[in-house]
């Protein structure tokens, strides 16, 4: 085995997992990512949780006891996934006090049925970050319409944000604006800037997925020589746009003040076509300042047989842009192919969590005390 993920996180690439389970919590398998393979991150989704929590492993005593309580599905979610997250919180908070709290952190989502909702999202967003109750969460709200006045008043009240489903380069930037006009916010409440963070969690393959679906329904040749071109070329134009927004006079001005920069996080990093290399999204978007969170196989792969070459987005942007208007150029519509994919996201997201609510209602139900 190379030692490629430490020659990633070398490069100035924070590698957390996209993943999180109460088993592997006790295990001690959490532990002991954070020890050998680099790991300084955690994200959760509700997929994720609909995963892990519908496995029923390691979770059956919390269930009895609210069972036995008698509360509602929507609590005993809220109880057993802010358990998680705190515990793993409460193992990664080491690498937090190392990072002066850069890395170390662990993301719990929104319900994701108040994704067009921005006052109830706020709310939600407040009421986690108070559950949870430690420095190193990061409450994750959608960047859709509705999320991003929220991402504002959420970082302006001084709690650290994950922004989610960031498919767009206009949707990006616009983020980046929503942030800064939090730190501005809480500059004026009198808050210190330097215990607020975030990330932009900018999604990579399924651009890739839609794209090259379209790509093969034209069957040119033109259009096979773009395949899996546009999710790197995508992402790498976003960090282009970090680097715009993060060296502005309106940033210096909050540098001043000791604000952290907004990471971008890329997300999805999992290969969903089996003829592209399984570490694609890993060797080929590697870049200082930049997190990249994966799936339990990526990780593996990428420590396996990880090629991690330097920066290796630096100098592509030229490129990166010439791609996606090829793509273009052939009618197929880059401001569609966004729109689709964060609506399909949310919808994703709320399909896991009403799968979620179910399933945890069922073993509610079975668990329950007889009366009497």
């Amino acid at each position: 085995m190379t030692d490629a993920l430490k020659r990633l996180s070398d490069e100035g690439v924070a590698i957390w997992l996209d993943d999180l389970s109460r088993k592997r919590i006790t295990s001690g398998n959490l532990a002991e990512l954070i020890d050998q393979q680099h790991v300084v991150g955690v994200t959760t989704n509700p997929s994720i949780f609909q995963k892990a929590i519908s496995s029923g492993d390691g979770y059956e005593g919390q269930l009895t006891d609210l069972a036995a309580r008698k509360v509602t599905v929507e609590e005993a979610i809220r109880m057993i996934t802010t358990a998680d997250v705190r515990d793993a919180a409460d193992i990664l908070r080491p690498v937090f006090d190392a990072t002066q709290g850069q890395d170390g952190r662990v993301s719990i989502e929104v319900d994701p049925r108040l994704a067009h909702n921005t006052r109830a999202t706020v709310a939600e967003a407040k009421q986690l970050a108070w559950l949870v109750d430690r420095p190193n969460t990061l409450i994750k709200i959608p960047a859709t319409k509705a999320g991003l006045p929220a991402i504002t008043e959420v970082i302006g009240k001084g709690i650290s944000v994950n922004v989610t489903l960031i498919f767009s380069l206009e949707r990006y930037r616009e983020v980046m604006d929503a942030y800064l006009a939090g730190l501005e916010k809480a500059k004026a409440a009198g808050l210190d800037l330097s215990k607020i963070h975030s990330v932009a969690s900018f999604f990579v393959s399924r651009v890739d997925t839609e794209i090259d679906k379209r790509l093969d329904g034209l069957g040119t040749d033109e259009a096979k020589a773009l395949k899996g071109k546009a999710a790197l070329a995508n992402a790498r134009l976003a960090y282009q746009a970090y680097e715009e927004v993060f060296s502005s006079d309106r940033w210096a001005a909050l540098d001043k003040a000791q604000a952290n920069k907004q990471r971008p996080l890329w997300a999805s990093t999992g290969v969903k076509d089996p003829a592209y290399k399984d570490t694609l999204y890993v060797d080929d978007l590697v870049a200082p300042g930049t997190v990249n969170t994966m799936p339990e196989a990526t990780l593996e792969a990428a420590a396996d047989h990880g090629e991690i070459t330097g920066n290796t987005i630096a100098g592509t942007y030229e490129q990166a842009r010439a791609e996606l208007d090829a793509v273009e150029k052939l009618g197929i519509a880059y401001d569609d192919v966004v729109e689709l994919l964060e609506t399909e996201g949310v919808s994703k997201f709320e399909d896991a969590w009403n799968d979620l609510l179910k399933s945890t209602e069922a073993e509610l139900k079975r668990l329950a005390p007889s009366e009497g």
